[in-house]
């Protein structure tokens, strides 16, 4: 036997067809903005997930990855005598004075640099570690092939300049930008070190370190390594795992940066503009079938069994309005991807999370439009 509910969403197809129009177009406008703030997140981490890193070292003042806030090399060698390290990697960047120029059309722009000794490669990246012996000659770098276009196309065998002084492209990896930085410049510490140190210091050394990069023996616990280097590490110096480094970004970006809010604002107000549609489809369809609920009240269907029927006619409502929005946000994404070059996709956390909004935003549409229907006396419709 049909539902009910299922029959009242369906007996009239135009009805139907606007319904599920109204619904999609809250969905859609959810699922924008979802998209967004998870292509958002997902840019501002690429670089974290690209580390090959089982605890990282930082500044404590460091908030994100892009913060410039260094600390004493001399701390890695500290951290190597602990047990359970098999390795601790400097790391260098620049996001101040780095200035790239368009090998194409000659403009500036700054961009994120990035610097490790290729000897000691911190990267998961098999386009990075295939060119560790190129990295190794003077005035060489690596250029990210997904940055933003007004970057240029790089390639392998180009020249062009950073921070004014010539460089030659050896190869290119693919990490694509962010929100805040439009691409990123991999090169080895010596290049690094003739680009970027100060030139009023008395010691040029590379004896500052944006991030330790730590490896752990095989078969350790990674949790009591960190355990063990939080005891000897100086106040300086913070000590997380790859994973609570991932998290610090994605709190700072969903939290303090000023983009990542909107989208979460955008979504919650996608949910309420739902909601007010949802409620007046409900409610001008329970308009037109209050007759027939009040027929049931009088044959003695109890008020669970109403309230039921509204609940579900309600939730069929969102799932038929969801797939045609679901659908229409990938076809979305993929175009959006195109042109920001922001990683955006649809994903099995979104999908779920965008289900349950979509649910949620029918359900107390129909909680609140069922009241109507329980207020309903037959005696007063069939007089």
């Amino acid at each position: 036997m049909v539902p009910l509910a299922w029959y009242n969403v369906t007996s009239d197809f135009g009805r139907m067809a606007r319904a599920a129009g109204g619904i999609a177009f809250a969905v859609l406008l959810m699922l924008t903005e979802l998209g967004f703030r998870q292509g958002f997140f997902d840019a501002a981490t690429a670089i974290i997930e690209a580390l090959d890193a089982d605890i990282v070292l930082i500044n404590p003042q460091k908030i994100r990855f892009g913060a410039k806030e260094p600390f004493a090399r001399a701390q890695l060698y500290q951290a190597a005598g602990v047990p359970g390290v098999a390795s601790v990697k400097p790391m260098y960047g620049e996001w101040r004075t780095s200035i790239w120029k368009n090998p194409q059309d000659h403009h500036l722009f700054n961009i994120q640099v990035l610097a490790f000794d290729p000897d000691q490669s911190v990267w998961l990246l098999p386009a990075i570690n295939s060119k560790l012996e190129e990295l190794k000659l003077p005035d060489t770098v690596l250029a990210d092939a997904k940055g933003r276009r007004f970057l240029g196309r790089p390639a392998a065998g180009q020249s062009t300049e950073l921070s004014y002084h010539r460089v030659r492209i050896v190869g290119t990896f693919n990490i694509g930008p962010d929100f805040t930085y439009d691409g990123t410049i991999i090169m080895s510490d010596r290049n690094f070190l003739k680009y970027f140190s100060d030139p009023l210091t008395t010691d040029p050394k590379l004896d500052m370190v944006e991030f330790g990069i730590v490896k752990v023996t095989q078969g350790a616990n990674v949790q009591s390594v960190q355990a063990g280097l939080q005891r000897i590490m100086p106040a300086n110096v913070r000590v997380l795992t790859k994973q609570e480094f991932f998290d610090l970004e994605l709190d700072y970006q969903s939290g303090l940066a000023p983009v990542g809010p909107i989208f979460g604002l955008g979504a919650i107000f996608g949910f309420l503009v739902g909601t007010l549609i949802t409620y007046q489809i409900l409610f001008a369809d329970l308009s037109d079938q209050l007759p027939q609920y009040a027929t049931l009240k009088a044959m003695g269907y109890g008020r669970a069994y109403i309230v039921k029927s509204v609940l579900q006619q309600s939730a069929f409502y969102g799932l038929v309005g969801y797939l045609p929005s679901w659908l229409l946000a990938i076809l979305l994404y993929a175009a959006i991807a195109q042109i920001t070059l922001l990683p955006l996709g649809m994903t099995i956390k979104m999908t779920a999370l965008s289900l349950g909004m979509t649910l949620g935003m029918c359900l107390i549409s129909g909680a609140v439009v069922v009241r109507r229907v329980l207020q309903v006396d037959p005696a007063e419709l069939f007089v």
